[in-house]
């Protein structure tokens, strides 16, 4: 059986991806090779229709605790494919799945196989998306070098991400999975968006699954060094959307990005000074942990769909019913 996970088309590695590699050979040892015949579908934002193509020759795919979002839905799951678990309800429903199949995100799990070592170290880390630490990753170094804030980059490997999760005592999560590792870790989180680019639902999805609420710091986007969103009239509209946001949460912050473009006296200097600023409000906001029984609930349900995968592989019954 192959273990999928997702590659960017610009081949950076990104934490939430790369986490397949290091969670499932330790949680699953002796079950993988390069047999592409089956594949097994961990953690991602997966569950579209690109996936079958993105499976190549496989005749046989294991669903477990991944998630609906990017790109068009499936309209109906391929034969061979078996779904163990999926993210949250958002995916289930989305899938037409019983909600009995929606645990949460299998990233979870990392808990069975990292304990944070040391003392905290920072007060604030801020987290972004792959996506923003690719483009602007110095830009967002230097603010947060200059709030006093640590930074955590996903493209480092999955070791040094979890260990900065777990020397800090509060993160600001632009990466999803940078809010689900510290969840495992239980240090406090509170997510972020920067951008119209970040797709709340798949944060929704996971959000609903741990019980708590989706309800992200807005800041302006890091311009020029982030790219226009898309082309095309929908994303115009969702830029607009964002924007809009953006003044309800900061009204200060933007009118005075307003106010400097108008002057024609807006510099990239001005605006990641008033980004900055409008980070380091946050930590005027209560952070976010799930309850702890509860996330052992969820780990508990997830070992044993585990243990059920684990069993049906074991009798050759992987393949969907």
């Amino acid at each position: 059986m192959k273990l999928f996970h997702y590659q960017r088309r610009d081949g950076v590695e990104n934490f939430g991806d790369r986490l397949n590699l290091w969670l499932w050979p330790q949680l699953l040892p002796d079950c993988f090779d390069d047999d592409a015949a089956t594949v097994f579908v961990g953690i991602g934002t997966l569950l579209n229709h690109r996936l079958p193509e993105r499976l190549g020759s496989a005749q046989q795919a294991v669903i477990f605790s991944t998630g609906v979002g990017y790109e068009r839905s499936l309209r109906s799951m391929p034969p061979g494919w078996k779904i163990y678990c999926v993210r949250g309800p958002l995916s289930a429903k989305k899938l037409g799945l019983p909600a009995s199949l929606a645990l949460t995100d299998g990233a979870i799990l990392l808990r069975q196989r990292f304990q944070p070592a040391g003392q905290k170290r920072v007060a604030y880390a801020f987290m972004p998306h792959i996506h923003h630490a690719t483009f602007a990753g110095e830009v967002w170094q230097q603010i947060c070098r200059e709030i006093g804030f640590g930074y955590i980059d996903p493209r480092w490997s999955v070791e040094e991400v979890l260990a900065a999760i777990g020397q800090t005592e509060v993160l600001l999560a632009e990466a999803m999975h940078g809010a689900i590792a510290a969840e495992a870790l239980r240090v406090p989180w509170l997510p972020v968006q920067t951008s119209a680019r970040i797709l709340p639902l798949k944060w929704q999805d996971w959000c609903a699954s741990i019980r708590v609420p989706f309800r992200p710091i807005v800041l302006p986007p890091v311009l020029p060094q982030y790219p226009p969103v898309a082309q095309g009239l929908r994303s115009g509209l969702r830029a607009g959307r964002y924007w809009l946001r953006c003044g309800a949460q900061s009204p200060q912050g933007l009118l005075e990005l307003a106010r400097q473009g108008k002057q024609g006296s807006i510099t990239p200097e001005n605006r990641t000074l008033i980004i900055a600023q409008q980070l380091l409000k946050a930590q005027h906001t209560q952070p976010i942990l799930g309850r702890a029984d509860w996330l052992e609930t969820l780990e508990d349900r997830l070992c044993t769909a585990l243990d059920q995968f684990q069993q049906d592989r074991i009798r050759g019954q992987t393949e969907s019913a």
